[in-house]
């Protein structure tokens, strides 16, 4: 049996993934993005690229959601904006379709 057969993992939350899927969304709706494809294969491409060049911020409870909330702002911040506006660039520029 498997540790996913004897826990709950219900609660285990990559915040990363939360303000990667904020700040993408929030630079699409740009001007200067009109043009980017935003299909499925597009969109998850952006994301996956983006989360894997940053540092995961997992969390399993009330309280550890409150810290995590305070990456929010501040210099992980701006690392992850500038982050994904590179995956945006880069997915744009080779996407994987015609």
């Amino acid at each position: 049996m498997g540790l996913k057969d004897s826990y709950n993992f219900e609660n285990l939350v990559n915040e990363t993934e939360r303000i990667v899927l904020e700040q993408l969304e929030m630079q699409l709706q740009q001007e200067d993005a009109k043009d980017v494809c935003k299909c499925q294969d597009c969109i998850l491409d952006m994301t996956a690229l983006a989360l894997n060049s940053l540092k995961p911020h997992y969390r399993v409870s009330l309280i550890g959601s409150v810290y995590a909330h305070s990456i929010d702002e501040g210099e992980y911040a701006e690392e992850v904006k500038n982050v994904v506006a590179s995956a945006i660039r880069k997915i744009a520029e080779n996407p994987s379709h015609d």
